[in-house]
């Protein structure tokens, strides 16, 4: 049988994207199918792996044309079959999680995966925001741990990571947020629970005097050099974007024992168990998926171009199920 799935077979710009039927996968026996109603268009998604901008991301993805031609990478939808092993979900469990190839109307995912029952209260569209964003903002952190009693600040907090991370530092860490954004986001962000917001065009945070003990860059755009002299004594500056990966771990090698200020590149991963904790705290009150825009599947590179344009709060949603009618 066949479905309908977001393609690429080349690199390059958003246009080489393109909706084509493709085989529907059959679920092993440790994995669900799973009709997929929402995902999203991801910084990653648009930047490393369909452009393959940061070329050395090519030795992962494929040298010279992409090893695999579906993208996407966040769902939510309906478990459809089951494989032999599959113990703990059932056909018609509405789940969300992450998967390779989740622009497409079906996937299959390993139970034990990324995966896990959709929050009650949250739409498709929600849930299929949530993922990726938490998840790498959690493992990017984790350098800094534990985060009790220190001063975070986030740069780049209106992004799918940033709007992640000042909600859980927020929240669930409960520690003094001091978030960066531009004009048009600061008071979204500051309803997502960051005690202090600065619009980065008024206001330039390395001049204020003011030290941290973290500093989150969620998205690549500021740099240790610039930003050292705003971190107290022993504390830490995390990068997440791949750009920076020419000098960051050199920086991390250096800064470990030259100073007493850190630099480390934050290592994005999805983790299960990151996942349910996410779902908890959606379920608590204590965070909330940030959707910017929502077009359909077959729309996929006009959602794209917004991506790369660099202006996106939050996340950006495909519907793959129009109205999430089964």
């Amino acid at each position: 049988m066949q479905m309908r799935a977001v393609v690429h077979d080349r690199y390059g710009p958003p246009e080489v994207l393109r909706v084509a039927d493709v085989e529907r996968p059959l679920p092993k026996g440790d994995e669900v199918l799973v009709r997929v109603h929402a995902s999203t268009v991801t910084r990653g998604d648009a930047m490393g792996v369909r452009s393959a901008e940061y070329r050395f991301t090519r030795v992962f993805t494929g040298i010279r044309r992409p090893r695999r031609t579906s993208i996407g990478t966040e769902f939510a939808g309906r478990v459809e079959e089951l494989g032999a092993a599959v113990t703990e979900l059932q056909v018609g469990d509405d789940v969300f999680g992450v998967v390779s190839g989740a622009n497409a109307e079906y996937v299959a995912v390993r139970e034990s995966g990324v995966l896990a029952r959709k929050p009650v209260g949250l739409t498709y569209e929600e849930a299929a925001a949530v993922p990726d964003g938490s998840l790498l903002a959690l493992t990017c952190l984790r350098p800094a741990y534990p985060m009790q009693g220190k001063r975070v600040l986030v740069h780049g907090a209106a992004g799918s990571v940033g709007t992640a991370a000042v909600q859980l530092l927020s929240h669930h860490f409960e520690v003094d947020v001091t978030a960066v954004c531009d004009t048009k986001d600061v008071e979204l962000v500051r309803s997502l629970g960051a005690r202090e917001v600065i619009d980065r065009f008024a206001e330039d945070f390395t001049k204020s005097g003011e030290t941290y003990d973290v500093i989150f860059d969620a998205v690549g755009k500021h740099s240790f050099r610039r930003s050292r002299r705003s971190l107290s004594a022993g504390g830490i500056y995390i990068s997440m974007d791949l750009g920076f990966m020419y000098h960051v771990p050199l920086l991390a090698l250096v800064t470990r024992v030259v100073g007493s200020r850190r630099a480390t590149l934050g290592v994005g991963r999805y983790r299960k168990e990151d996942l349910l904790l996410v779902k908890d705290l959606v379920e608590a009150g204590k965070y909330r998926p940030v959707i910017d825009r929502t077009y359909a599947l077959d729309d996929v590179v006009e959602a794209t171009r917004y991506v790369e344009s660099g202006q996106k709060r939050g996340n950006v949603v495909l519907t793959v199920r129009e109205g999430g009618i089964p």
